[in-house]
């Protein structure tokens, strides 16, 4: 009895599949694969800034620890919840961009899930793959727009003085 062996099989790389593109390296599994998350989490409004910053160290050691990148982290401060979330109407966000592997995704989650200080998280996949070159990409917009925020606002404060000073030359 003779057993025909499959086309993609190789002994080379001891039985995975081999990529169609470039059939000497071997397959990368999906959960290996770096993707770009966004995560969102609301913590109860009663919690100090330790207890927000230890949330927050948490998150961003999960992703690093997996070997992922943090492209983006904000603090959105204390909102109104459209609704009651376990018996609170006021909420603290928290916003996080990432690079990422789905265990960390997994991993997050799952202490969102334990920690009392989380009310309400989501997290949703923005890219399938991400490369380095991207990411850096990524943070080099995020950084401009910052400082392009940050010279308007410059701008604004600067347009209003003048404003105000127009009205006292009008009102003498």
């Amino acid at each position: 009895m003779t057993f025909l062996l499959s086309p993609m099989i190789d002994s080379r790389c001891e039985g995975r599949k081999l990529r169609e593109s470039d059939p000497q390296k071997p397959y990368v599994h999906e959960e290996e694969r770096m993707r770009r998350y966004e995560t969102i989490f609301i913590l109860r409004p009663n919690a100090g800034e330790e207890e927000i910053n230890r949330v927050i160290e948490s998150t961003s050691k999960i992703i690093l620890d997996e070997k992922g990148t943090i492209i983006e982290l904000a603090k959105w401060g204390m909102k109104k919840l459209a609704y009651l979330i376990k018996k609170e109407s006021l909420g603290y966000y928290v916003y996080c961009d990432y690079a990422g592997t789905p265990a960390a995704v997994s991993e997050i989650e799952r202490k969102f899930r334990i920690d009392d200080l989380v009310l309400k998280y989501l997290t949703i996949k923005t890219a399938n793959s991400i490369t380095e070159e991207g990411i850096e990409e990524a943070m080099a917009a995020i950084a401009a727009k910052a400082t392009a925020l940050q010279e308007s606002e410059e701008t604004d404060d600067g347009e209003s003085d003048d404003v105000e000073n127009n009205d006292d030359e009008d009102a003498e």
